[in-house]
């Protein structure tokens, strides 16, 4: 019987290894994974490249991770956000990289790495730094860039509903980047609001099949991002 429910939280991070990339959904609190981050920072997987669109807030969740000094290297598209102190202190003491991405070249090269398309071009960044050593070429007489998809050996995610085969349903802005990092990740682990029972979800409503799903752990009622760093909080605590 497929079952692909794991009872701990612990358990749903443990074969994260040092060196690892890692995709971490998230636009805004709705689809950040804060319980699965704080449980990949007791696990203490470092070196690691991170793929997410920001380097999060605070002093908790992704920022937490980055102020443990296990993430190497950030790819993502907001570096700097309105609560965001830990990462650009880091990056200009020279202690963390960064690539920077735009935020729809970035949402494209995740889903291009899941659907197993290697390189596209995009208007994006053209006559930008960003484009700086990069190819390029015309297409009816319009400069493109090339860019990469992007693969990652586990991705975090949040989602509210899943069932015992990995089906999932997202709340709000979740869905943005939760499902193309599933699809383009060796292991996705997702923690949910609500596991139900198999055949409760509508088939034609689920998101993410159950196929892109290696973990799903359950987490009633999820840390609230904005309050705890409201609350000046800091992980661990």
């Amino acid at each position: 019987m497929i079952d692909k429910i794991v009872k701990s939280i612990a358990t749903a991070v443990n074969e994260i290894y040092d060196g690892a990339t890692v995709m971490i959904g998230g636009f805004g609190e709705a689809g950040s994974p804060i319980e699965l981050i704080h449980a990949l920072i007791d696990h203490g997987a470092k070196d690691l490249t991170v793929v997410s669109n920001n380097t999060g807030s605070g002093q908790v969740g992704l920022a937490a991770l980055i102020a443990n000094r296990q993430v190497k290297k950030m790819i993502c598209s907001f570096p700097r956000t309105a609560n965001s102190t830990v990462f650009p202190e880091l990056y200009n003491a020279g202690e963390i990289e960064l690539e920077l991405v735009p935020q729809g070249t970035l949402a494209e090269r995740i889903r291009a790495g899941g659907a197993g398309i290697p390189a596209f071009y995009v208007p994006a960044s053209v006559n930008t730094p960003l484009a700086e050593g990069k190819e390029s070429r015309i297409f009816n007489g319009q400069e493109f860039v090339l860019e990469y998809g992007i693969k990652a050996d586990f991705s975090l995610i949040k989602a509210e509903t899943a069932d015992r085969y990995g089906n999932l349903l997202y709340h709000a802005t979740a869905r943005n980047f939760g499902p193309i990092m599933c699809t383009a990740a060796d292991v996705s682990i997702v923690q949910v609001k609500n596991i139900v029972e198999a055949g409760i979800i509508d088939p034609e409503i689920v998101v993410t099949p159950g196929i892109f799903v290696k973990k799903v752990v359950e987490i009633n009622n999820p840390a609230d991002e904005s309050k705890l760093v409201a609350d000046e909080l800091k992980y661990p605590w």
